[in-house]
């Protein structure tokens, strides 16, 4: 993928990440009358936006950084061991820093 529809690309995704991060933060729902059921119902809602509001949060951080290393002409490497990041990885993954390999180990670590 040329860097120009890479910029793009990670442009449209940062701007959706933003929209839905900004709907994960919204208001909180009015104050009403609970049950004790209705209680544990929205600490689970509110545990499950924590949870989608981290993920999401990650992947805005990864969309980010990648529009960096295309302004440090990087874009395509590994960050890890310098290879090239596979065309059809970088077509799924437009954020993708690693070459399938390095991002293998790397999970195997966690």
């Amino acid at each position: 993928m040329d860097v120009t529809t890479a910029r793009e690309r990670l442009k449209d995704m940062l701007a959706e990440l933003d929209r839905s991060i900004g709907v994960l933060k919204g208001d909180p729902v009015a104050v009403r009358e609970y049950s004790a059921a209705d209680a544990g119902s929205d600490l689970t809602d509110a545990d499950r936006a924590q949870a989608m509001l981290t993920v999401a949060t990650a992947q805005r951080r990864a969309v980010v950084e990648a529009i960096e290393r295309i302004d440090e002409g990087a874009y395509g490497r590994c960050v890890d061991c310098g290879k090239p990041v596979p065309e059809g990885r970088l077509e799924a993954r437009p954020e993708a820093a690693r070459c399938v390999q390095c991002q293998g180990k790397r999970e195997r670590r966690r």
